[in-house]
This record gives C-alpha cells, sequence and structure tokens, in this order.
C-alpha cells in the first residue's frame, strides 16, 4: 500500500530528528550550504523510470556525500510547450528493505528564472535513495517529458 506523508514522517520514522517546517520563504531559496567541494547541493538530469496513474517517476537516485540536506528542483521546461515553466512534483523514498516508498507532500514548482530553485524535501541524509515524480499534463500523441535538474 502506497502512502503519502510529510518528509518530517519519513524521516521521523527512519529514527532522525524531528525536520523544521518548511516554510513558503523557505522553498524558494537555494538548496545549497557552503562553496567548498563536497559540501553544496549538485545537480542531475534524471532520466524517466515509467508513467504509471497521471504521473512520471525518474530513475532512482542517490543522495552523495555532502552538507547538501535537501531535495529541490529547478530548470523546469516542457519541450513541447517552451513557455510551461511550472510542475507539481514529490519525492519518493525508497526504502532498503524493498517495502512500498513513502512519498512526500505533491509541491508546485516553477522555474521562472529557470535557475530558481524549489525544495521538495529537507533533512535527507547521506545516501538516500529517491525518485522524483511530476503530475503529467497530457498523455497524447506522446507523454510529456518534462526537462528538469534536481539538486541533491
Amino acid at each position: 500500500m502506497k502512502r503519502f506523508v510529510s518528509a518530517t514522517t519519513v524521516l521521523a520514522a527512519a529514527g532522525l530528528a524531528a525536520l523544521t517546517p518548511l516554510t513558503p520563504a523557505a522553498a524558494h531559496q537555494p538548496a545549497s550550504s557552503s562553496a567548498g567541494h563536497g559540501n553544496r547541493c549538485l545537480p542531475t538530469r534524471p532520466d524517466i523510470a515509467f508513467y504509471e496513474a497521471g504521473r512520471v517517476a525518474s530513475k532512482p537516485i542517490t543522495v552523495p556525500r555532502s552538507r547538501c540536506t535537501t531535495i529541490a528542483v529547478s530548470h523546469i521546461r516542457d519541450p513541447r510547450v517552451p513557455r510551461d515553466r511550472c510542475q507539481t512534483f514529490l519525492v519518493a523514498f525508497l526504502s532498503k528493505d524493498g517495502t512500498d516508498p513513502t512519498y512526500t507532500e505533491p509541491v508546485r514548482a516553477c522555474s521562472t528564472p529557470a535557475w530558481k530553485r524549489t525544495v521538495l524535501a529537507t533533512n535527507v541524509p547521506n545516501g538516500a535513495v529517491f525518485m522524483v515524480l511530476y503530475d503529467v499534463d497530457y498523455i497524447e500523441p506522446d507523454l510529456q517529458a518534462l526537462r528538469y535538474k534536481v539538486w541533491r
């Protein structure tokens, strides 16, 4: 059974300290920490893993060893509708024991300007494995395939 929970519940269930609630102002701050090598959030452009029930999921992504503790998205763009720079995203945290993923609440993210980052999850530990999902606007004539960066 798939469950929708906040990032706080996900990490608290993993035995980590409670998280600071995400405020709208915090959601649009850069998702990087200090500028030293290995200390800032790094981007990736994930490939599509699958489509199901109106959402596209990325292939699994692992949080690298760094001081970055957030998962954020930026550079959102629909290649078929270049003016469309907004989408609803959520994160599925994958468990090590193979049980169902745990999901964050959906977040509406807009990349105007393109480099603007929107935080999807906070206090994410190194080594966490997750997928980023987004709601699709269309599946015909082809599945909507957004271009976006994930910062972790």
